[in-house]
């Protein structure tokens, strides 16, 4: 076991505990295999095949009969939560009372906002790595717009952020139709732009407007009865207190494009983007190859935009649906771990992403901006 805020019971490999095993948890086993020394060692699901399954891919964990049986594994040195988004925070409590570990949670944090606080005063004085997944940031393409657009535009007055894709998926107890589940698409799918947001204007959200609706998916599901209330479009604006303008467009019923996420900015001295493709499994084989992500950039003077392409390693391409962006952060996750580095997406950001999110489905129930302090 490695436990690098133990001195002296240090082993090779990273432990990890896997809570949740659906889609998304498997793309996190897949993706931590490929780390040296790295292994999932337990993981718990309270829906048995989607454990086993888990299990197996990891190459043998052992099957957790309730978190607190996971949690009571001897040879646990980080913790991954992947489960529904309103079992986050119920989580996250048990984990604090019982066995506080380094913990990578996916996003959102929590789904009402009368969570935030909690979620705050909960980890106040943690002594562990607490690390809310925000895969978006890691993405090739992504990270080399981002480590750009600064020169690129002579200081960045606005962003463009548009994704084009496909509808939400189903999944186990269909969680992600209702919007007391997940707290709504702008804090289910969006709170990663808003964090993207934050990680390229480099300030704070100031005033959000918003308008969405549900024009097109899941009209003619039913649940027990229940429509599905889940939004799958929306145009954001967000003002912040820099001065930057940020937009959001979102559209879940685009599957057709060639590129899924396109994010622009643009400066004084120019313009750059970067285009994205969905997830290879879904691209059409009868189509050829799959698009490989461009960056573009668009100088004022001289006028001449260049374009690159930026290909991702296709093994992580293989290893999930996220252009590589969850095996970049697993390093980065581990390394903060092993004491290594600091952990470079916060509570503090993972909860702003969050209260973004839920300002924007005011917004857009309201017509009324909302203003965050």
């Amino acid at each position: 076991m490695y436990r690098a805020w133990d001195e002296g019971k240090m082993s090779k490999v990273m432990n990890y505990g896997l809570i949740g095993c659906g889609m998304m948890a498997q793309e996190h086993v897949r993706n931590i295999a490929l780390l040296p020394e790295a292994a999932v060692a337990v993981v718990y699901d309270p829906v048995d095949d989607l454990a086993q399954a888990a299990a197996r891919l990891a190459g043998g964990a052992r099957v957790a009969n309730s978190l607190e049986d996971l949690l009571a594994e001897p040879d646990l040195d980080a913790l991954v939560i992947v489960s529904p988004n309103d079992c986050h925070l119920p989580q996250l409590r048990q984990i604090v009372a019982q066995r506080p570990l380094p913990i990578l949670c996916e996003k959102p944090l929590f789904v009402d906002p009368a969570e935030a606080a909690e979620v705050e005063e909960l980890f106040r004085d943690y002594p562990h790595p607490v690390w809310v997944a925000m895969e978006y940031r890691y993405m090739p393409p992504v990270s080399a717009f981002v480590a750009q657009a600064e020169a690129a535009t002579g200081g960045i007055k606005m962003l463009t952020i548009r994704e084009h894709r496909f509808p939400f998926l189903p999944k186990i107890g269909d969680w992600n139709r209702f919007n007391a589940r997940t707290g709504g698409t702008l804090v289910e799918k969006c709170c990663h732009f808003f964090d993207l947001m934050r990680l390229i204007v480099q300030s704070e959200p100031v005033r959000i407007m918003a308008s969405g609706g549900q024009a097109a998916n899941h009209l003619d599901e039913s649940y027990d009865g229940q429509t599905p209330d889940i939004w799958d479009n929306a145009f954001v604006i967000v003002d912040f207190a820099n001065g930057t303008r940020a937009m959001l467009e979102l559209c879940m019923f685009a599957e057709g494009a060639r590129f899924q996420e396109e994010i622009c900015a643009l400066g004084p001295q120019g313009k750059i983007e970067v285009q994205v493709p969905g997830p290879g499994r879904f691209w059409p084989p009868a189509l050829g190859a799959a698009p490989i992500p461009t960056l573009t950039v668009s100088p004022r003077d001289p006028k001449g935009p260049y374009t690159v392409e930026i290909p991702v390693d296709p093994q992580l391409l293989e290893a999930g649906d996220h252009n590589g962006a969850t095996f970049y952060q697993h390093q980065r996750f581990a390394a903060a771990v092993r004491a290594e580095a600091g952990v470079e997406v916060t509570v503090t950001d993972g909860a702003m992403a969050v209260r973004m999110g839920m300002a924007a489905q005011q917004s857009a129930l309201t017509g009324q901006a909302v203003t965050l302090i």
